[in-house]
């Protein structure tokens, strides 16, 4: 993945070291891994072995992601077996590189890593295709004639390469911790007026509320006093009128 090609260059830099200029190296005049071949090709065509060894990170960084990681499609590789065959390729050149890795996820080895390439890496456990990859890339090593002189440090190289890049492919497996789920908040209970039971124990129906009085109910009640009260005074005017007579008879 190409969010691992800032790690990854960091992991080569370390293995690649300083300046070298041994005369045993096919690779020639290095500085930080970086060939007067290619530094000419990507930075100063006229470079001589002083500008070389003057090189900046921005230039290192150019050289090793145009010529080594975008060569091996690096930004599409699972991650781990993108690092190892990176590595690889800065140690013995992107086509071999890519046919060893194709060699590995079983596709035609053309030296080109492609679609077909990349569905098969992906369609595999990364760390198998790194172990497979590191083994082949140690016998291929060994049986170079110069093995009797970079052997051991080409030995420490892939067994830290190795176990980098087993590291980066479980790091992309290990699974991003589930926040557990809040729960919902239960709904507030709607108070309910208090019930009253009866002697039966069952609660009584609700009465329906009584209507208000209406307006007209007090006109009646006044006309009806009315009556009452003139009916009253002509008892008590009949009755006076009467004990009145009865007076004068006796």
């Amino acid at each position: 993945m190409d969010r691992n090609f800032a790690r990854a260059l960091a992991l080569v830099l370390k293995s690649e070291g300083g300046w070298s200029d041994n005369p045993a190296d096919p690779g020639g005049a290095t500085m930080k891994g970086v060939t007067l071949a290619n530094f000419r090709r990507y930075v100063k065509a006229d470079a001589s072995k002083a500008d070389l060894r003057k090189i900046g990170d921005d230039q290192v960084a150019t050289v090793y992601r145009r010529f080594y990681w975008d060569a091996v499609l690096g930004a599409e590789l699972p991650d781990g077996v993108d690092y190892a065959v990176f590595d690889f390729a800065v140690n013995s050149g992107p086509g071999r590189a890519a046919k060893y890795l194709q060699a590995s996820v079983g596709v035609p080895q053309d030296g080109r890593i492609g679609p077909a390439t990349l569905a098969a890496a992906r369609a595999r456990p990364a760390g198998v295709v790194i172990d497979q990859l590191c083994d082949a890339r140690l016998a291929f090593l060994k049986r170079l004639p110069t093995w009797a002189t970079f052997g051991r440090g080409w030995s420490d190289r892939v067994r830290s390469v190795r176990a980098q890049a087993l590291l980066m492919s479980d790091r992309a497996t290990v699974p991003a911790p589930v926040k557990p789920a809040m729960p919902e908040p239960l709904p507030r209970p709607v108070p309910q007026p208090p019930e009253v039971e009866t002697a039966d124990g069952n609660a009584p129906a609700a009465e329906p509320a009584s209507p208000a009085p209406s307006g007209s109910v007090i006109p009646v009640a006044a006309g009806a006093g009315g009556v009452i009260a003139a009916c009253l005074l002509l008892v008590y005017a009949a009755w006076h009128h009467i004990a009145v007579a009865l007076q004068g008879i006796f």
